[in-house]
This record gives C-alpha cells, structure tokens and sequence, in this order.
C-alpha cells in the first residue's frame, strides 16, 4: 500500500496518535479539523462563524500541503454538538465552496475534543 503522511505547520499538530492528512493512491483523507489556531494553540470560538472558518482554513492548509484545494473534496462530515447551529455552519462552510459540492453528513454529537461546537474532516481527490 502507498501511503503518505501529510504534515503542515499551517495547521494545528495533532492533539492525539493521528496525522493530520494520510494519502493513498489519489486520495487525502483530513483528520477532523476543530478551531485550534495552529500559531497560537489557542481555539478561535468566540462565535460559531470564527469557529466555522477557523476550521475550513485548517482543512485548506492540509490541503494546500498535498498540492489540492477546496475544489478537491468529494466527501466531508460535520460534527455538531448542537444540530441547531446547523444553519449557520452550512452557511459558512457552504462559502468555501463554488459549485459541485462534496457528498457530506452533518452528525450531532454529545460532545467534541476541547469542548468546541464543530468539527469536520473531508476526504480530496486528484
């Protein structure tokens, strides 16, 4: 098997035993991405649209390292912890997007590492 670990500094290190991005063939799986700030080690959660796009920049810079862009995924899941935030993290998430968006599940959770609202990992291709 052909596989490759993804590493960037321009997202947050993992906070556990997993890469942030492992490749295979064409495709990137992306660990799930909360709203830690990968210069800081600090969670950007003052409000559910920071936390949102903190998390969709995490995504882009793993992205970014493997050569993709947003326009390379074909699969994401969110994780809420409360589905009613589920209109405002479409809304938000949806904007990195132009067209041809990704299959995706939204999934409410009892809870997320550190306590955050949203977590989500996509899966590009080439």
């Amino acid at each position: 098997m052909d596989k490759h670990i993804i590493e960037t500094a321009e997202a947050p290190a993992p906070i556990g035993p997993y890469s942030q991005a492992v490749s295979t063939g064409s495709l990137l799986f992306v660990s799930g991405q909360i709203a830690l700030d990968a210069k800081t080690g600090t969670l950007k959660t003052e409000s559910l649209e920071t936390e949102t796009q903190k998390v969709m920049e995490n995504i882009g810079a793993i992205l970014k390292a493997k050569g993709m862009t947003y326009k390379n995924i074909v699969k994401t899941t969110i994780f809420l912890r409360d589905m009613n935030d589920f209109a405002l993290v479409n809304q938000y998430y949806g904007s990195y997007f132009e067209s041809e968006f990704p299959a995706r599940e939204t999934v409410e959770v009892s809870r997320l590492p550190k306590d955050v609202n949203v977590e989500i990992s996509v899966i590009a291709t080439l």
